[in-house]
């Protein structure tokens, strides 16, 4: 059987993280028992940590890590990493904000062998109209920079076979804020077998989004810098 890593980066969560956990630790059943459900939080200065330690004295499958740094970007890395050295054979990544949904897994997992990377695509977002605009121009500045056109390039909700992954994951630095991103762009771009399927994106469960639009603004002019650099180390590659 196939080991499966489920991930999900956390900050700040106490309003969301039991039930999270609770909706999507069932998605590892049928599976191998080296399957985990691994949740990073550091950097959270409420009680999502404390309420995860006690989850994990009843869910045996359920890792966390505290050390990867405070930042959403560098969580995911963290994350991927210690799924790919771990063993798994599939990563899934989503958030702990409750706003997928488990239900949709199983449609990813059952065609995981066609496809090397397979990606949601929130074509309805309840999250709000300035985050779908925002999403709206990375789209753009994709096709713009790595000549690719994709759907959605940075849901949280993707299941990757790690041996591609590890092929590109290396390739950023490990503070990389926008991984997801840069991931969907290198599977696209270099061919990879991939997919993009309309998932469902609830509004936030619960608590207060760490990431608002200034910080949104104030990360993305920082990606059209790394951008150019990417793109010039693909059109390098490809060459």
């Amino acid at each position: 059987m196939d080991i499966l890593y489920v991930v999900m980066p956390a900050y700040n969560e106490e309003a969301n993280i039991e039930a999270v956990v609770k909706q999507w630790y069932p998605v590892l059943e049928g599976k191998d028992p080296q399957s985990k459900l691994v949740i990073a939080d550091s950097g959270s200065n409420d009680k999502t940590h404390e309420i995860l330690l006690d989850l994990k004295k009843t869910y045996t499958q359920l890792e966390v890590l505290s050390d990867t740094g405070k930042f959403h970007g560098p969580k995911v890395i963290a994350l991927y990493d210690y799924a790919i050295k771990n063993g798994a054979d599939y990563v899934f990544q989503t958030d702990s904000d409750g706003q997928t949904d488990p239900a949709e897994f199983d449609g990813f997992w059952q065609v995981r062998t066609a496809y090397s990377g397979i990606f949601g695509h929130r074509k309805v977002r309840g999250d709000g109209k300035s985050r779908a605009m925002v999403e709206r121009v990375v789209c753009m500045l994709v096709k713009h920079y790595f000549k690719v056109k994709v759907p959605d390039a940075n849901a949280p909700f993707r299941l990757m076979n790690t041996k591609v992954l590890a092929k590109y994951l290396y390739k950023l630095p490990a503070d990389y804020n926008l991984p997801n991103i840069m991931m969907t762009a290198y599977f696209v771009r270099f061919g990879e077998t991939h997919d993009f399927r309309v998932v469902t994106f609830k509004p936030r469960q619960g608590g207060v989004n760490s990431i608002n639009i200034k910080k949104i603004f104030k990360i993305g002019w920082q990606a059209l810098k790394d951008f150019r650099a990417f793109a010039k180390d693909m059109n390098g590659a490809v060459k």
